[in-house]
């Protein structure tokens, strides 16, 4: 899995699990909706899971029993994916002498 906040890449074992006070090295808690493998922001409740209980913030540490490692999108690729696409509009849309 990586971490939500920073990308960096967290080695989990299979059977391996994440605990509520486990954090990365970056400062960031583990154990939150960002880093689960059924977080959706397109589902209810922003989980995929229909029984899980509604959690206020996806980005700090929660109790919640379905909590499984995923990969989440880390905030890092994201700013580079939004700058290479930038660079293809720009391109795109160039002024000609």
């Amino acid at each position: 899995m990586h971490c939500f906040a920073c990308g960096r890449g967290i080695e989990t074992l299979a059977g391996d699990r994440i605990g509520l006070r486990d954090s990365c090295s970056c400062g960031a808690d583990l154990h939150v909706c960002r880093n689960c493998a059924r977080h959706d922001p397109s589902a209810h409740n922003e989980c995929r899971e229909p029984q899980a209980e509604p959690v206020r913030d996806r980005e700090r540490a929660n109790r919640c029993d379905w909590f499984a490692p995923g990969v989440a999108t880390a905030a890092v690729s994201a700013d580079s994916g939004r700058d290479a696409a930038r660079s293809r509009l720009e391109a795109l849309f160039k002024k000609r002498p």
